[in-house]
């Protein structure tokens, strides 16, 4: 089969700085070079296309139609090279795993781990990024993820990891403050609540058989982490869960307000594709993650 004429990165590096700019003389001082040199790159991908990119009216240049959705795949595939190369370059000849996480899960459980994991598999670099909902691994560069909600994700394979326990908790200073001692004393307190959980603080007053008047009140914040950093700004009480908390208990950073949880019948699940699923990478990491959750 014949290739079809591919323009080079050059010329798409010339048009795209042309387009983005209106503007050739500016293009050239961008990419170092001569304002002939980014008009001759144009021309030629115009002629190779045999379509007109830019209209030249009054000694100005505008983006034709045709150009400005050109414009628009040719910096998508610039990004794309881009981020590739630069993985290429970062990784070596590493194996890859692109690993997306919930982001609460990825700070406070999953990084401080993950010096272990990559002294144990050093051909092994992880790349982390935060997703909170389900995608599709289709679409998305990602080998694996850690999802949090029910065990369910279209086209791959679910590893339940743990359970969620959501505790209350408060700084020393809060608890002491406002004599928080039984469940029915944070009837009195500032409830810190989460946009995504709004009836939480209702479930657990619920599971403690307490009638408050104050479950859906106080302040509301998009993440965990936000809620943990006012908790330990003294703006009240919150409900989070056990494992993002349990070092700052441990380290006497905040308290827990009560020895009832909050059990939840959502949990983490560790999530992959059928056909990444005996990746080396992929089931390395699936092992070890395991093994971190039991121990």
């Amino acid at each position: 089969m014949k290739r079809a004429r591919l323009p080079s990165i050059t010329a798409l590096t010339a048009f795209e700085s042309a387009a983005r700019h209106l503007n050739f003389r500016r293009a050239a001082d961008e990419l170092h070079l001569t304002q002939g040199a980014v008009s001759q790159q144009v021309r030629q991908l115009e002629e190779n296309l045999g379509v007109a990119l830019f209209a030249r009216v009054r000694q100005r240049v505008l983006l034709t139609g045709p150009g400005a959705r050109y414009l628009e795949e040719v910096r998508r595939i610039l990004k794309d090279l881009g981020e590739v190369t630069n993985q290429a370059m970062a990784t070596g000849d590493k194996e890859i795993l692109n690993l997306a996480s919930v982001p609460t899960f990825a700070v406070k459980w999953l990084i401080p781990r993950l010096p272990t994991f990559l002294a144990m598999h050093p051909e092994v670099n992880v790349n982390l990024v935060s997703r909170s909902a389900p995608f599709d691994f289709a679409k998305e560069p990602f080998d694996a993820a850690i999802h949090y909600g029910e065990p369910a994700w279209p086209g791959a394979v679910a590893t339940p990891l743990m359970d969620e326990d959501m505790i209350p908790v408060s700084s020393r200073t809060y608890r002491q403050a406002l004599k928080l001692r039984t469940p029915a004393d944070l009837g009195r307190a500032t409830l810190l609540q989460q946009f995504t959980r709004p009836s939480a603080w209702q479930d657990w007053f619920r599971h403690v058989e307490v009638e408050p008047p104050n479950a859906f009140r106080g302040p509301r914040f998009d993440s965990f982490n936000m809620i943990l950093e006012a908790v330990l700004a003294d703006m009240g009480a919150a409900l989070l869960p056990r494992f993002l908390v349990a070092s700052d208990i441990a380290q006497g950073r905040i308290v827990q307000l009560s020895r009832f949880g909050l059990p939840s019948s959502r949990g983490y699940h560790f999530v992959c594709p059928e056909a990444r699923r005996d990746a080396p990478a992929v089931a390395a990491f699936r092992e070890w993650l395991l093994a971190a959750v039991a121990s």
